[in-house]
């Protein structure tokens, strides 16, 4: 069975209610979200993604809502699939979850089961939408607080890709340009060595334009 357990970044209890307000946001505002857009779901690195004031230069006939939440793990997203995916019924969805799995030592069992479980339920209740399983974004291991490495986030990605092409979806790697010569975050681009400021996610958007 996959795992629902408390992720371990809830031993913060600001964090934790800062995304128990979140989803009560998300809660509300999906109520008047437009049915069949775009959803982008995943942890912080898709939070802070400014997808939703960036899409005003895109000319898409569609909308895109950001559902990511902070510190969130594939355990999470789990528990709150209404709230981040299904509530709004989406034509495609954007995945970039299991960062914070990888980061903070979820058994690899249990985050791929978790993640397997998060794409059946995207094939069964919603069979006509096109989903999008993103490569992990590289990090700067030397300002990044969290013990990862570009290594063990590749080979995540690996498994999931596996995952995406189990549930015939598309496994997408957005991150050209995103590296310097070592294989590294570009330091201008990040602020933690995990996290980029807006200059990284032009570039993200930028390779992510031909799946709009």
């Amino acid at each position: 069975m996959p795992e629902q357990s408390t992720s371990l970044t809830n031993k913060n209890p600001r964090i934790a209610q800062y995304k128990d307000d979140l989803r009560a946001r998300y809660a509300q505002e999906n109520q008047t979200a437009q049915k069949g857009q775009i959803v982008f779901v995943g942890s912080s690195l898709m939070e802070i993604f400014p997808i939703e004031e960036m899409q005003k230069t895109l000319g898409l006939d569609k909308a895109i809502y950001n559902r990511g939440i902070r510190a969130t793990t594939t355990a999470e997203l789990l528990a709150a699939m209404d709230v981040c995916i299904f509530d709004l019924a989406p034509r495609k969805i954007f995945i970039n979850i299991g960062s914070n799995d990888v980061g903070y030592n979820v058994p690899e069992s249990t985050f791929l089961a978790n993640y397997d479980e998060i794409l059946r339920q995207c094939k069964e209740k919603l069979p006509q939408t096109q989903v999008y399983v993103m490569a992990y974004y590289p990090v700067n291991p030397a300002m990044d607080s969290v013990p990862r490495t570009n290594a063990m986030l590749a080979a995540a990605s690996e498994k999931v890709a596996q995952l995406a092409q189990k549930h015939r979806y598309a496994f997408i790697n957005v991150n050209t340009g995103l590296t310097d010569a070592d294989g590294n975050l570009r330091k201008e681009l990040t602020f933690d060595g995990a996290h980029m400021y807006p200059a990284g996610y032009e570039i993200v958007l930028a390779n992510m334009k031909q799946y709009f």
